[in-house]
């Protein structure tokens, strides 16, 4: 099967900055793939180099199996979806949804007729009629989501379009978008630096650093098995607690000297009985989410922390046993960052 999507070695720079790095990623046909990572990783450089924005310094975009590295970008059948929604004011929706299809000459009533069914796909027909100032966050939203529709592109391609949004909306727009993904089977490209919102939507995550890409790997993956130290410590809320292990460590062909072992806060256990299980630490603070609390605290000197149920939080300044079932444990090479077995003889100290 052709690939929906294929950068091949990409490198973006404007002027002394360098955004990407050399990119390899396939997204496969019909796929959601998000990229995740913070600010100034590159995220929306990559979304800007396939849609064509941006020429790459070097490297081929392909999409659908074609080049199109030289393409601009009205001849790539690219759709896009920024973060500002950017509405013509003085338009209606109708006609909002309808502007990209009409400027490239299509017919007024069979654009119109492209632009009531993509209303209908993303649930906004019953404000066609209204200009943008009439709308809120979440139907401006939708309109922009129906206007990239009406052009029936290879590739949809999404900056951070939830970001103006509050928490709740976010909620019910990532699972709207994922719904309309589903029916229509279009090959999308989806940024954001919201955690939640990549595990929810993704059929994979490319998690990007610095203009490179760390991993991508499915949800599942990517939570479970990081394949780096830093994906690690990013993915999660919070991220995974990373301590100095017990080195070298070895296996077949590999030696790491310096060793770090990870365990999410999930996985922590903490007691306060006579006999410890694990080592003493001290609960320095508290914070309460609700039903589950995060307790840092201070095991050996390094810092930690623990998610628990919220009825069976210490108070600070406890002292606690801390212990992690071996199966949840990692080891991560300090040097190079790379994820490593773990093997038997490793040990928190």
């Amino acid at each position: 099967m052709t690939d929906g999507l294929r950068l091949r070695g990409v490198h973006l720079s404007r002027g002394a900055i360098t955004a990407l790095r050399g990119i390899d990623l396939v997204v496969r046909r019909g796929e959601l793939l998000v990229v995740l990572g913070p600010s100034g990783a590159g995220k929306s450089s990559l979304l800007r180099a396939i849609a064509g924005l941006d020429p790459v310094s070097g490297g081929t975009v392909a999409i659908g199996g074609r080049d199109v590295t030289a393409l601009r970008p009205g001849q790539r059948n690219v759709s896009m979806v920024f973060q500002s929604y950017s509405l013509l004011p003085h338009l209606t929706v109708a006609d909002n949804i309808a502007f990209g299809h009409r400027i490239r000459g299509a017919d007024r009533r069979v654009a119109a007729a492209r632009a009531a069914q993509a209303a209908a796909t993303v649930g906004c027909a019953d404000l066609l009629g209204r200009r943008p100032h009439q709308l809120s966050g979440g139907e401006r939203q939708r309109v922009a989501l129906a206007r990239v529709l009406v052009r029936e592109p290879d590739v949809f391609l999404l900056d951070e379009p939830l970001a103006n949004l509050d928490a709740a909306l976010r909620t019910r727009m990532r699972t709207e978008i994922r719904a309309v993904h589903d029916r229509l089977g279009t090959t999308t490209v989806y940024v954001t630096h919201d955690q939640s919102e990549a595990m929810a939507l993704g059929d994979r995550i490319a998690v990007l650093r610095d203009g490179r890409i760390e991993q991508v790997d499915t949800p599942d993956e990517v939570w479970h098995r990081p394949r780096t130290r830093y994906v690690a410590s990013f993915v999660g809320g919070p991220g995974m607690n990373l301590l100095p292990g017990v080195g070298p460590l070895r296996r077949p062909g590999v030696e790491a000297t310096a060793v770090e072992l990870g365990v999410r806060p999930e996985h922590v256990t903490l007691s306060s009985g006579i006999s410890p299980v694990g080592p003493l630490g001290e609960v320095e603070r508290v914070e309460v989410l609700g039903e589950d609390a995060l307790v840092h605290l201070l095991v050996g000197g390094h810092p930690v922390i623990a998610r628990v149920p919220a009825h069976t939080r210490p108070t600070p300044g406890d002292r606690v046993s801390v212990s992690v079932a071996e199966e949840h444990l990692h080891a991560f090479d300090t040097v190079t960052g790379e994820r490593i077995p773990l093997p038997a003889e490793a040990a928190v100290r």
